[in-house]
This record gives C-alpha cells, structure tokens and sequence, in this order.
C-alpha cells in the first residue's frame, strides 16, 4: 500500500480516500478529538478540511448529502498507520474530489457534521 493512499473499511467495504476528517463520538464534549489526514500534507490542507466540514454541513441541511450509515467500527489506514472509530463519523474525499459521509447509525448526524463544521471553521481562523 502506497503511503499516500488512506483507506477506508467499514461493513466489508474499502474505500480509497486523499482527504479524511476522523470524528468520534466524543467530540461531541470535546472537539479536540477530531483528526484530520491528507495524502499530500500541504499548507493548504486546513483550508481544504474546512471546505469538506463546511460542504458537508452545508449539503446536509440542503437535504443534498448521501450519508453512508454503519454499525460495526470503520477503519482508516495509511502506510503503517491505523486508527479505529468504535463509535462516530468519517468525512472523506475520493480521488475524483467528491464528497461522502459515513456514520454510525445511532448518532445525530446533523450534530456531528455541525461540530465538525465549527471545529474546522474555527482551527482555519486562528491562523489567518
């Protein structure tokens, strides 16, 4: 597996991803959960996890966004890298720069993505 390839499993599924944002539940108390990985670590990375967060956000309220619900665990490799979500969301973009939401079928939706619009928002602001 290439270092710049993230993928994505999740109910025997694997997707291949160049940006992901990693949302835990728990980030509904404290924000400072949420994890960013990009295939390409570039200065504009935070602004391109803001524009994910904020279409998301943004699609979802327009009734606009397909989101993928599971229940088991999803899991997000990169090179030697790997991070498990028990329980929360993954916001990623694919290889032909189109948006998809996965989440755990038992959270609010419109909370997580509205958290991580917000946490994104506010990490691209403090270093304007």
């Amino acid at each position: 597996m290439e270092k710049d390839t993230i993928r994505i499993s999740f109910d025997n599924l694997e997707v291949e991803a160049v940006s992901v944002i990693l949302v835990p539940d728990k980030a509904i108390q404290e924000p400072g959960y949420i994890k960013t990985l990009t295939a390409s670590m570039e200065a504009q990375s935070k602004h391109e996890f803001h524009a994910m967060a904020q279409m998301a956000y943004y699609r979802y309220q327009d009734d606009e966004l397909d989101v993928v619900e599971v229940s088991n665990p999803m899991r997000i490799t990169r090179g030697d890298e790997a991070e498990a979500i028990e329980s929360g969301m993954v916001i990623y973009r694919d290889g032909d720069g189109e948006f998809h939401v996965v989440i755990h079928a038992l959270l609010n939706k419109k909370k997580m993505l509205e958290i991580t619009n917000r946490y994104c928002t506010r990490w691209v602001r403090l270093d304007i």
